[in-house]
Parts: C-alpha cells; structure tokens; sequence
C-alpha cells in the first residue's frame, strides 16, 4: 500500500492502463463528433387549445435527443426530464461543435394563483453530457433572469445566452465539461435571442419588445455593447442567425402580435462591417416565430406560424403553419423560394449538416416534420417523427 504523500511508480502495466484510458477518451470524442444530432426542449406546461393558451404546473418538461444519421427518417435516440419552455424563444438551445455538450435554458416556470398558473422568469441553464451513454445531465447552474435564445461559438469555447427580464446578455466559458457564467453585458432592453458572427468577436442580440437588433463586440476579452449601432427590423424580433461567412444576419419577426392574420418579416443585415446596417426586408407571412440558415449560407427556411397558435374561434384562426424558403443573395437582398404545409404552432427549425434536409417542430401536433431541399423548392416528405412532448425549440451544432 502506498500512503499520504507517495507518488505510485508507473509500471508497464499502469502505462497500458493509462493509454487505454486515453484512447477510449479519444475514441468517445471523435464517436461524438461523428454523431448527427438535434436536441429539442419539450414543453409540458404551456398548451394551445381552441379556447386559447393556458398554461399548468411544472414538472413535465424534457429534452429530446434526436438521431439525423439517417436524415430522412430521424429517429428519437433518448428523453432527459429537465425544465424549459416555449415562452422562451426557439432557439434556447444548441450543441456544442464537437458534439459532448448540449446547453439548454429554462426561461420560465408556473406559479399558482388560484386555478390558475403564471409564468415567471427562471434564471437556470442546463448541462448535459450528450457523449454519455444514455446522455445525462451534468450539472444546471444560474445565469441571466428569463434566459431565453442562446448562442455556440464555432471555436466552442464561449456561449452567449440572450436574458429577456434580466435585459443582458450572459457569457459563459467552455471548458471540456465545464461551463461558467464569466461575465453578464447591459444591453438596456429585453433580449430574446443572440448570435455569434463566426470569427467570434462579434455577436447579434435580438431586441424582441425594441423591435431592433443590438451589437455586442469583443475587445481586451471583454464584451461591450454600443446602443448606437441598433438597428431596426420590426417589432417581435426572435429568430436571429449570422451567415456562415458572416457577411449576412438575418431576423424573423412575429408583428405586434402573434397570429393576429398581419403579414410579418424577415429582414437581412449587412454584418461583416463597421457598422452594419438593414440591407432588406421581405413579407413571409404571419408570425415568422424562427429561422435556420443552410450550410452553404445560400437559403434560410422559416417557421411561420400564421394563425394556428390563435383561439379557433379568432377570424385570424389557421389549422396549420408553415415551413417558407428564401434565397439569400449575394449583393444582400431576400428572395421567395417556395412553402411548404407544416403542422400546428411550428417552433423550432434546423437543417441537416448536408443542407438537403430542414426539420421543424410542430408544437401542438407532437411531432418533427422532415422537409427535402430540392433546388429552389421546399417540400414535405411525409415523414414526422412522433415526440413525447411538445417541441418548444430545436437545434443541433452552431
């Protein structure tokens, strides 16, 4: 026995100990790098019935791991219980770019005023292990008040989550398994979702109530934001991407209010500037909830809502949603692709990493529909993947 204070010889056989040790975690990494994965929260408290939104207890909420080897049949890999919510916007999860870590907010939870419940911000992130066999929670720690939209850096060292009633901006360092709050940046006004220009240095904060979209800019590692550099975009503002070359972001809106039958838009920033500015806006519908933009930074594909999350009775009333492709131009304009039918309160969006595929989150109806890129058109293959809630929000690696 060796005792306090003794360093233990390695032998032959520690030393083969050891390299097993380190190629098995190389082994899980490159395994998780390998893997094609969504993540999407599901929500169990908030409902759309034909009377209008209501909303129940908590405890009922998951995360959903989502298997795309196959990207024309997903399938659902594995179910975490963990809070979260659709009052937070679709994009309040990602993965990490090696595939070992999904981060995940809890923007709300209830609180019960006699038959009734009520949101309340919530200010928690959750950790999990997607390396793990099955994945595992790893550990939930506190950030902003009401954290909602959040944001990967391609590096994976950094993520920015978007606080609504905390009206910041979080940063957190990544580190292996660990992920800490480093700093939290004023932006003076509720933010419901962020993005992170590629190089890293720059990030995009979706003003929703403002209706404009925010710069934050990293300098001397610290971030700071310059309210002079808002842009405006329209009110309602909650999907928010940056292209993979940074030269474009891009913001959905939902209007004033959702599925109120008003055509809302989607507009296209100039990004990869000094000062970056509005270059266009196109009208995609009613309630334009997110958006995805493809791998080839070419096309973005929108979920719009139109009028199915409005009371049935409500003149404004659709059965379904939809899932909208625009063409994004060189020389900075949007142009209408084509549309395709989707199912009940569409949430969340994503494409497969080949760009041939997006997939969208039918709240209501339980299900991830599955939709082939063909040229300029969107079409729906048929295939939905029945979830064991409802798909709040929906992504997969920055």
């Amino acid at each position: 026995m060796f005792g306090k204070g003794e360093v233990k010889p390695v032998g032959p056989c520690w030393q083969a100990g050891l390299l097993s040790v380190a190629l098995l975690l190389a082994g899980d990494a490159r395994a998780a790098e390998e893997r094609s994965f969504l993540i999407a929260g599901l929500d169990g408290k908030t409902f759309f019935r034909a009377e209008g939104s209501v909303n129940g207890p908590n405890g009922h909420d998951g995360l959903a791991v989502i298997d795309i080897a196959d990207p024309a049949r997903p399938r659902l890999a594995h179910v975490l219980g963990l809070d979260t919510s659709v009052y937070g916007p679709p994009t309040n999860l990602q993965i990490t770019p090696d595939g070992r870590l999904g981060l995940v907010t809890s923007p709300v939870t209830m609180r019960q005023e006699g038959e009734s419940w009520w949101a309340q911000g919530d200010d928690r992130l959750h950790v999990i292990d997607l390396a793990a066999e099955p994945p595992a929670l790893i550990e939930t720690i506190r950030v902003g008040r009401q954290p909602s939209g959040l944001a990967i850096s391609k590096a994976g060292d950094v993520a920015l989550v978007a606080n609504r009633e905390g009206r910041s901006v979080s940063v957190l360092a990544i580190s292996g398994r660990s992920v800490r709050v480093v700093a939290e940046v004023d932006v003076g006004a509720e933010a419901a979702a962020v993005a992170l220009a590629p190089d890293g240095r720059r990030a995009y904060v979706a003003k929703n109530k403002a209706g404009t979209v925010g710069i934050l800019t990293l300098a001397d590692g610290q971030w700071r934001h310059d309210p002079a550099l808002d842009m405006p975009v329209g009110p309602g503002t909650y999907g928010l991407e940056v292209t993979p070359d940074g030269a474009f972001a891009l913001s959905g809106n939902t209007g004033p209010a959702p599925s109120d039958g008003h055509a809302d838009t989607v507009a296209l920033l100039r990004a990869g500037t000094a000062r970056p500015v509005v270059l266009d806006h196109i009208g995609i519908g009613d309630t334009a909830e997110t958006l995805a933009i493809s791998p080839d930074g070419r096309r973005a594909a929108i979920a719009v809502v139109k009028g199915s999350a409005a009371p049935q009775a409500s003149p404004t009333y659709t059965p379904g949603s939809a899932a909208v492709l625009v063409g994004i131009g060189p020389e900075g304009r949007l142009r209408f692709l084509s549309e395709a039918p989707a199912g009940a309160v569409v949430q969340g969006i994503a494409f497969d990493p080949s760009g041939d595929y997006v997939y969208i989150g039918n709240y209501t109806d339980r299900s991830l529909g599955v939709y082939r890129i063909e040229g300029e058109t969107i079409r729906e293959t048929g295939f939905r993947l029945a979830l064991p809630g409802q798909p709040a929000s929906l992504r997969g690696r920055p």
